[in-house]
Protein backbone atom coordinates (compact mmCIF):
# COMPACT_ATOMS: atom_id res chain seq x y z
CA UNK A 1 0.00 0.00 0.00
CA UNK A 2 1.53 3.29 -1.24
CA UNK A 3 1.36 6.07 1.84
CA UNK A 4 0.22 9.91 0.84
CA UNK A 5 2.35 12.37 1.26
CA UNK A 6 1.11 13.66 4.30
CA UNK A 7 1.37 10.45 5.76
CA UNK A 8 4.89 9.36 5.00
CA UNK A 9 5.85 13.22 6.61
CA UNK A 10 3.88 12.75 9.72
CA UNK A 11 5.64 8.98 10.27
CA UNK A 12 8.99 10.83 9.56
CA UNK A 13 8.53 13.70 11.72
CA UNK A 14 7.55 10.31 14.60
CA UNK A 15 10.36 8.92 14.05
CA UNK A 16 12.70 12.00 14.25
CA UNK A 17 10.75 13.28 17.44
CA UNK A 18 11.42 9.49 18.84
CA UNK A 19 15.20 9.62 18.09
CA UNK A 20 15.34 12.98 19.46
CA UNK A 21 13.87 11.80 23.01
CA UNK A 22 16.30 8.87 22.61
CA UNK A 23 19.13 11.56 22.31
CA UNK A 24 17.68 14.00 25.00
CA UNK A 25 17.21 10.84 27.59
CA UNK A 26 20.52 9.90 26.46
CA UNK A 27 22.10 13.54 26.88
CA UNK A 28 20.41 13.83 30.76
CA UNK A 29 21.82 9.89 32.19
CA UNK A 30 25.10 10.88 30.97
CA UNK A 31 24.49 14.52 32.72
CA UNK A 32 23.51 12.77 35.66
CA UNK A 33 26.57 10.29 35.74
CA UNK A 34 28.73 13.34 35.09
CA UNK A 35 27.07 14.87 37.81
CA UNK A 36 27.35 12.45 40.17
CA UNK A 37 30.96 12.11 39.62
CA UNK A 38 31.51 15.62 40.44
CA UNK A 39 29.49 14.97 43.67
CA UNK A 40 31.81 12.07 44.36
CA UNK A 41 34.65 13.85 43.91
CA UNK A 42 33.80 17.05 46.04
CA UNK A 43 32.90 14.30 48.67
CA UNK A 44 36.63 13.32 48.59
CA UNK A 45 39.76 14.37 50.37
CA UNK A 46 42.49 15.99 47.36
CA UNK A 47 45.05 13.36 48.22
CA UNK A 48 42.20 10.59 47.64
CA UNK A 49 41.87 12.15 44.49
CA UNK A 50 45.50 12.33 43.36
CA UNK A 51 46.88 8.86 44.99
CA UNK A 52 43.88 6.93 45.02
CA UNK A 53 41.70 5.27 47.93
CA UNK A 54 44.74 2.49 48.78
CA UNK A 55 48.17 3.02 49.74
CA UNK A 56 49.32 -0.04 47.72
CA UNK A 57 52.78 -0.20 45.20
CA UNK A 58 52.65 2.43 42.34
CA UNK A 59 52.53 0.06 40.02
CA UNK A 60 48.99 -0.61 40.24
CA UNK A 61 48.28 3.39 39.95
CA UNK A 62 50.26 4.30 36.28
CA UNK A 63 51.72 2.72 33.23
CA UNK A 64 55.13 1.44 33.62
CA UNK A 65 56.12 4.60 31.23
CA UNK A 66 54.59 6.86 33.95
CA UNK A 67 56.57 4.95 36.57
CA UNK A 68 59.71 5.68 34.78
CA UNK A 69 59.42 9.34 33.94
CA UNK A 70 58.33 10.01 37.71
CA UNK A 71 61.37 8.39 39.14
CA UNK A 72 63.75 9.88 36.28
CA UNK A 73 62.66 12.94 36.90
CA UNK A 74 62.92 13.05 40.64
CA UNK A 75 65.93 11.01 40.49
CA UNK A 76 67.73 13.56 38.17
CA UNK A 77 66.35 16.67 40.47
CA UNK A 78 67.74 15.01 44.01
CA UNK A 79 70.91 13.59 41.88
CA UNK A 80 71.40 17.40 40.42
CA UNK A 81 71.18 19.24 43.88
CA UNK A 82 73.59 16.45 45.45
CA UNK A 83 76.17 17.07 43.29
CA UNK A 84 75.34 21.03 43.96
CA UNK A 85 75.51 20.70 47.61
CA UNK A 86 78.69 18.38 47.32
CA UNK A 87 80.46 20.41 45.68
CA UNK A 88 79.71 23.30 47.89
CA UNK A 89 80.22 21.24 51.06
CA UNK A 90 83.85 20.25 49.67
CA UNK A 91 84.96 23.32 48.53
CA UNK A 92 83.74 24.70 52.16
CA UNK A 93 85.72 21.79 54.02
CA UNK A 94 88.60 22.20 51.59
CA UNK A 95 89.02 25.90 51.75
CA UNK A 96 88.68 25.64 55.54
CA UNK A 97 91.22 23.19 55.86
CA UNK A 98 93.66 25.53 53.38
CA UNK A 99 92.68 28.49 55.57
CA UNK A 100 93.93 26.55 58.59
CA UNK A 101 96.80 25.31 57.50
CA UNK A 102 98.05 28.86 56.01
CA UNK A 103 97.45 30.16 58.89
CA UNK A 104 99.67 27.81 60.94
CA UNK A 105 102.23 28.27 58.28
CA UNK A 106 102.00 31.87 58.99
CA UNK A 107 101.96 31.91 63.09
CA UNK A 108 98.89 33.28 63.33
CA UNK A 109 97.52 29.99 64.94
CA UNK A 110 99.31 27.10 66.54
CA UNK A 111 97.71 24.31 66.20
CA UNK A 112 98.74 21.40 67.97
CA UNK A 113 98.41 18.04 65.43
CA UNK A 114 99.45 15.62 68.29
CA UNK A 115 96.37 15.98 69.85
CA UNK A 116 94.34 16.66 66.58
CA UNK A 117 95.51 13.05 65.59
CA UNK A 118 94.68 11.95 69.33
CA UNK A 119 91.22 12.88 68.84
CA UNK A 120 90.52 12.20 65.75
CA UNK A 121 91.50 8.16 66.77
CA UNK A 122 89.58 8.29 69.35
CA UNK A 123 86.43 8.90 67.51
CA UNK A 124 87.24 6.08 64.96
CA UNK A 125 87.25 3.45 67.81
CA UNK A 126 84.03 4.76 69.41
CA UNK A 127 82.87 4.62 65.80
CA UNK A 128 83.88 1.05 65.11
CA UNK A 129 82.06 0.32 68.73
CA UNK A 130 78.96 2.16 67.10
CA UNK A 131 78.71 0.53 64.21
CA UNK A 132 78.11 -3.28 65.23
CA UNK A 133 75.13 -1.98 67.21
CA UNK A 134 72.56 -0.49 65.00
CA UNK A 135 69.44 1.07 66.39
CA UNK A 136 66.33 -0.45 66.21
CA UNK A 137 64.81 2.70 64.40
CA UNK A 138 67.65 1.91 61.68
CA UNK A 139 67.10 -1.56 61.47
CA UNK A 140 63.02 -0.97 60.82
CA UNK A 141 63.97 1.83 58.20
CA UNK A 142 65.91 -0.18 56.10
CA UNK A 143 63.35 -3.15 56.42
CA UNK A 144 60.59 -0.50 54.92
CA UNK A 145 62.98 0.64 52.20
CA UNK A 146 63.89 -2.67 51.45
CA UNK A 147 59.89 -3.52 50.96
CA UNK A 148 59.35 -0.41 49.34
CA UNK A 149 61.73 -1.04 47.00
CA UNK A 150 59.94 -4.23 45.73
CA UNK A 151 56.73 -2.89 45.50
CA UNK A 152 58.02 -0.21 43.16
CA UNK A 153 60.88 -1.71 41.24
CA UNK A 154 60.03 0.25 38.35
CA UNK A 155 59.94 3.55 39.95
CA UNK A 156 63.10 2.96 41.99
CA UNK A 157 64.76 1.96 38.89
CA UNK A 158 64.12 5.11 37.31
CA UNK A 159 64.84 6.80 40.14
CA UNK A 160 68.50 5.51 40.48
CA UNK A 161 68.85 6.10 36.50
CA UNK A 162 67.88 9.57 36.94
CA UNK A 163 69.82 10.13 40.29
CA UNK A 164 73.17 8.99 38.46
CA UNK A 165 72.04 10.93 35.41
CA UNK A 166 71.58 14.20 37.85
CA UNK A 167 74.74 13.45 39.05
CA UNK A 168 76.87 13.36 35.80
CA UNK A 169 75.34 16.94 34.46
Amino acid sequence: MQMTPDVQAAEDRAAVSKMANSNKELEEEIYDKVVDLTEYAKRQRWWNRVFGNNSGPVAEKYSVATQIAIGGVSGWCAGYLFQKVGKVAATAVGGGLLLLQIANNSGYIQVDWKRVEKDVNKAKKQLKKGTHQAGPELNTFVEKSTEFVKKNIVVTSGFVGGFLLGLAS
